[in-house]
């Protein structure tokens, strides 16, 4: 059974959405902060964390970005009623997989949840070691290596590197890109994918062969010289 983190703060919303998740066959822990949030995360293990932001002590921006540091193989998504683009913006900046505003739709929540974790079903996946120039990539771990230094990636960064792996020397689609991993094409989802491009970039800089280069309207190419 897969384990999700609910923090809300809300005593009936809360309720009702670790109940509905119950029913759907989650192992549900809800909290009310972030500090019971990074309490549960040093000794036990989650599936997926769903987040609330505006929260009494430590926001959950604020978390997220201590999450992403000390625990970046734990994919989030951002339940909120700031609905203005500029929070949606950070909030993908900041590394989430969604962003979604309340009141939310129950089903399809669970829809988006089911959604992201069958990304991580791949057997054949999970035991590959990728090479990329002089780093080694691992995606099951969630982890970039170059030479003693270790790069903790975020769920969806390691989902977009190992795509642009796929499609090494040859176009990845944007939009392929943008339906697979982000599971829509709207503007702020195009606005994510080329911050994850920028992070991906800056990751792989220290190998000078390596380019991730943007085709105008089109995607992206990954390539390695020789």
């Amino acid at each position: 059974m897969k384990r999700i983190l609910l923090l809300e703060d809300d005593q009936s919303f809360g309720y009702i959405l670790s109940e509905y998740l119950t029913m759907q066959e989650f192992n549900v822990v809800w909290v009310k902060t972030a500090e019971e949030v990074l309490n549960l995360l040093e000794n036990g293990n989650f599936n997926l964390a769903l987040l609330d932001i505006m929260l009494p002590g430590i926001d959950g921006f604020e978390l997220a970005k201590v999450m992403v540091k000390n625990h970046g193989d734990l994919p989030f998504i951002f339940l909120s009623a700031k609905s203005l683009k500029i929070d949606k913006l950070k909030g993908f900046k900041l590394g989430a997989i969604d962003y979604i505003t309340k009141p939310v739709d129950e089903e399809l929540l669970v829809a988006k949840i089911n959604a992201i974790l069958s990304q991580n079903k791949n057997g054949e996946r999970e035991n590959d070691s990728i090479a990329i120039g002089t780093y080694e990539f691992k995606p099951q771990l969630f982890q970039l290596k170059y030479q003693d230094e270790v790069i903790k990636l975020t769920s969806r960064e390691s989902e977009l590197l190992f795509m642009l792996c796929e499609h090494r020397n040859n176009l990845l689609s944007r939009k392929k890109a943008l339906n697979e991993i982000w599971g829509t094409n709207d503007e702020f989802s195009r606005k994510s994918m080329d911050v994850f491009i920028s992070k991906l970039r800056k990751y792989l800089a220290k190998d000078s062969r390596i380019s991730i280069d943007n085709i105008h309207g089109k995607g992206f190419i990954f390539t390695i010289d020789n």
